[in-house]
């Protein structure tokens, strides 16, 4: 075989000038790139150095033959031709990859089954002796790439891809691959920055990628040292004593490395489930001298290596896939910046995003962004130097007014004379009082988001004295106002409740996002609420099973009060809270009118009308509902109050429930669903279509004398002329809106039905 050889390094999408940097450091020669690969030529000593020191290729693939073909039997006989004795045995292991098409070969499949007939027909013996196929660990990995009638026919020197270093056994959601971890770690700076002696923090960690990449590099290991098998370890054609000395080599340059002082290199995370899994995987990478973890919020990062260190900051903060999660981080992106300007002041810091317009949020400016592939997601990296010209606030300052704010931001920071000692009565040393705390101005909102803001405190305003006069705690401050910010705001006590309305597909979606995040940006600073306390939904419409998924399963339940009643409601885990605010009038009135009467609440939700009714004085409740989650929730609301007793819980289908009911109640409410297909009850519910017959049933257990109530938020619905033929009917609605949904009058309808 020849002394040289041509080799493809394949690797992510975006990484092709980073790798051909590294495999001429390495000794690839006549290096050029391709879309994912990077091609030139090489001793065998190169290739297994490529194969033991590369941080970003996937594959190390060795061309065995390039040959012209046209169809499937110039395949078949370019691979016979080969001398397939000198890699392999004839009762060996293989494995065949093909991609491309063309030349009569469109089904990659195909490609690879004649690829390997023509390799076991060379290789058969008399005796019947021939290679067998082993997709996992083969003796053999081939590759042969079809590009414009040319045949590359290779051999895989890796085997498994060579960002599988082996210590990742355990991983998170949403890992990011070894070595795009490796490119941006290179991209961020931090060859040079770990040569300086350096720090690194992740503040968002998972399970510690980027920390055992970074110390791999710092600490001068080759990536893939610890792996043992290759995909050359059964090949005839391998050179045991040459990778024997390779890897002494690089065994002794990472014990070299190790013995320094270790960087400081730390990682915090959020979820407790992912910090032990990150424990692992350092001490599999054996590196636990250099990396420690722990659990910390984004909120109260704060890397202390020491006054005087400074390093990188580096994380991939997560950025969803649809709108709705987008909008719900953005809070995350701003606590973020917020913790890089007040806790890393002149550090540097690299933040790699599939949402770039969530790092815009940040409040600080990136000097550097460079474009990646995470798998097909377009993603940025962001670099940026943590220092105060880079804060986006709230005034445009001049470059002499920065440098006149630098000069004298020194001049208070330079060492000052020492003082005397002064001393309290008692002998004790006075200490000197702490210097005031930098003042970091907050990113500006923009002229969209001011003016969001502006309407939000207008409207905060205009409900200030009903809201202080009635008492109430929950109350919705903003719908859709202005069109262009498409959401339902509500506050719950100290907590702000949004509801994004998906936009028509008219709109574009960037636009729609860019306003979402004005909104977003201005809601705390309009509201007085901290941000961690803004829960961001999107509503759009629900169909089949999807009404009635769970959004989170957070589990957290917020206790708030209405008209001397306390409930529970559930901001994160469902599309709705437990409480119906636009409700709220109904309810009221409910309570006023319960007293010494039998209350019926069909559709009952959480039963926070019976809570009501029972608080009003209710002879006895019943509440009808399909969902045990929302009667465990009802139960919870009625325990909470003290009214267990006589409130009974019945789960059903409300019209089935009714027809075999033969009791009678006084008050009876009745708040539908517009549709309603759950596996729990036979047919649809439909309000429209249903409604005469669900009225009769409720109206046939109503007593003499008694009220029922009717609701629903259905914005087409009429109710059928022929109920208002056979019973006295009022519609009520303009009485069951609050001054908080004045602004949308459509917000349900309402009627109170009496017998004539």
């Amino acid at each position: 075989m020849s002394d040289r050889f041509e080799l493809f390094l394949t690797c992510p999408k975006g990484l092709e000038g980073l790798l051909i940097e590294e495999a001429v450091g390495l000794g690839l020669e006549d290096a050029r790139e391709h879309t994912s690969a990077v091609r030139g030529m090489a001793t065998m000593e190169t290739a297994y150095r490529l194969c033991l020191w590369s941080r970003l290729a996937n594959r190390v693939l060795l061309v065995l033959k390039r040959f012209p073909m046209k169809d499937a039997e110039d395949l078949y006989h370019g691979v016979l031709d080969i001398e397939w004795q000198d890699h392999m045995l004839n009762d060996g292991t293989l494995a065949v990859e093909f991609s491309g098409h063309g030349s009569g070969i469109d089904n990659t499949h195909f490609g690879a089954l004649k690829v390997k007939d023509a390799i076991v027909d060379k290789l058969r013996t008399p005796q019947g002796d021939r290679p067998s196929i082993d997709k996992l660990n083969p003796d053999l990995r081939i590759h042969l790439r079809l590009d414009r009638g040319e045949a590359i026919l290779s051999l895989d020197l890796s085997g498994h891809s060579l960002h599988q270093r082996g210590y990742r056994l355990q991983q998170g959601a949403a890992p990011l691959k070894e070595n795009l971890a490796a490119a941006i770690l290179i991209r961020s700076g931090w060859p040079r920055i770990a040569a300086e002696g350096g720090a690194l923090a992740d503040p968002m960690c998972g399970v510690g990628t980027f920390l055992v990449e970074a110390a791999m590099i710092a600490a001068d290991m080759a990536p893939n040292l610890r792996r043992e098998q290759w995909g050359f370890t059964a090949w005839l054609g391998h050179v045991p004593a040459l990778w024997k000395k390779l890897h002494e080599e690089a065994t002794e340059r990472a014990a070299a490395g190790l013995a320094k002082p270790p960087l400081w290199i730390r990682g915090y995370e959020a979820d407790p489930r992912l910090i032990q899994p990150g424990r692992n995987n350092v001490e599999r990478a054996g590196l636990s001298e250099w990396i420690k973890i722990y659990q910390g919020e984004v909120a109260t990062f704060e890397p202390r290596p020491d006054q005087n260190q400074k390093g990188l900051v580096i994380c991939n903060p997560p950025y969803g896939e649809r709108l709705g999660d987008e909008a719900s981080l953005l809070y995350l992106y701003q606590n973020l910046g917020e913790r890089l300007r007040q806790a890393c002041l002149n550090w540097e810091a690299a933040v790699f995003t599939g949402a770039p317009d969530l790092g815009k949020r940040m409040g600080i400016r990136s000097h550097k962004q460079y474009s990646f592939w995470n798998g097909a997601l377009p993603c940025k990296l962001l670099l940026i130097k943590v220092t105060p010209d880079q804060f986006v606030t709230g005034e445009r300052r001049t470059p002499e007014q920065r440098q006149a704010e630098r000069e004298q931001a020194a001049y208070d920071q330079a060492p000052t004379e020492p003082q005397e000692r002064q001393y309290n009565k008692n002998g004790n040393p006075i200490k000197p009082a702490p210097a005031p705390a930098p003042v970091i101005e907050q990113p500006r909102l923009s002229e969209g988001g001011q003016m969001f803001a502006n309407r939000l405190q207008k409207n905060l305003k205009a409900l200030g004295k009903w809201v202080k006069r009635e008492g109430i705690d929950c109350y919705r401050v903003y719908d859709a106002d202005m069109p262009e910010y498409s959401m339902a705001i509500d506050l719950y006590h100290d907590w702000v409740h949004v509801q994004e309305y998906a936009a028509p597909k008219s709109v574009d979606p960037e636009k729609a996002s860019a306003r979402m995040f004005d909104a977003l940006a201005a809601i705390p600073q309009a509201l007085n609420i901290d941000k961690s306390r803004v829960v961001v939904k999107r509503r759009e419409r629900q169909s089949g099973t999807k009404q009635y998924e769970r959004q989170s399963a957070q589990g957290k339940f917020n206790e708030v009060n209405e008209g001397g009643v306390k409930l529970l409601v559930n901001l994160t885990d469902y599309l709705d809270t437990g409480l119906f605010l636009d409700h709220r009038p109904m309810r009221m009135r409910i309570q006023k009118e319960a007293a010494g009467k039998r209350f019926l609440n069909l559709y009952c939700y959480t039963a926070t009308a019976s809570v009501h009714a029972a608080k009003g004085g209710a002879r006895s409740t019943t509440s009808v509902d399909l969902s045990k989650t929302y009667l465990d929730w009802a139960r919870r609301n009625l325990s909470l109050n003290g009214f267990s007793d006589k409130n009974r819980l019945e789960q059903g289908d409300v019209m089935a429930w009714l027809e075999a009911c033969r009791d009678e109640y006084d008050l009876i409410f009745i708040d539908p669903p517009t549709f309603s297909n759950s596996k729990r009850m036979e047919g649809i519910f439909d309000v429209q279509r249903d409604q005469v017959q669900l009225i009769d049933l409720a109206m046939a257990r109503l007593a003499p004398g008694g009220v029922l109530y009717f609701s629903n938020n259905f914005r087409k619905f009429q109710l059928e002329e022929n109920l208002t033929e056979r019973y006295a009917v009022e519609e009520i609605t303009a009485q069951t809106i609050d001054p908080d949904f004045a602004r949308n009058g459509k917000i349900h309808r309402a009627w109170k039905i009496t017998a004539r």
